[in-house]
């Protein structure tokens, strides 16, 4: 099974204190196996990590690299965004969920680990959403 992981869920891995079980699950999701990210992804996560927690930039250099090294990164490009605009049409996402949601696609995921978008909704009949806290 190969799986996109949210924005969200690094976040909760990176920011939340160990003894929030949001913080916990998400890093027993990230540990699990090689995922698949996009450049939206690393994107979000470092602007939220400077934003709210003022992370040094070494620190943001070093996760970018662990990013780069642990993760299969899939880059924003032209063909991504045009299917996510089509996939805004389709299912009402939101502008930055389709382009997530795209590049899953792309990538050929079959899972979107994400606390944002409707868990449970299959995106053309491939790719599952599905929120990992839901469970936990």
């Amino acid at each position: 099974m190969s799986c996109f992981v949210d924005s969200n869920i690094w976040l909760y891995a990176l920011q939340c204190t160990p003894d929030d079980a949001r913080n916990s699950h998400a890093r027993d999701l990230i540990q699990r196996s090689r995922l698949t990210i996009s450049t939206q992804v690393i994107n979000e996560v470092c602007t939220n990590l400077k934003r709210k927690k003022n992370v040094p930039e070494s620190d943001l250099a070093d996760i970018i690299r662990r990013f780069y090294r642990d993760c299969d990164v899939r880059p924003v490009t032209m063909d991504s965004m045009l299917k996510a605009s089509n996939l805004r049409e389709r299912y009402s996402l939101s502008f930055y969920d389709s382009q997530i949601a795209a590049c899953a696609l792309l990538a050929g995921c079959n899972v979107l680990e994400s606390e944002d978008m409707q868990a449970g909704l299959v995106i053309e009949g491939v790719l599952m959403i599905r929120n990992p806290f839901e469970s936990a």
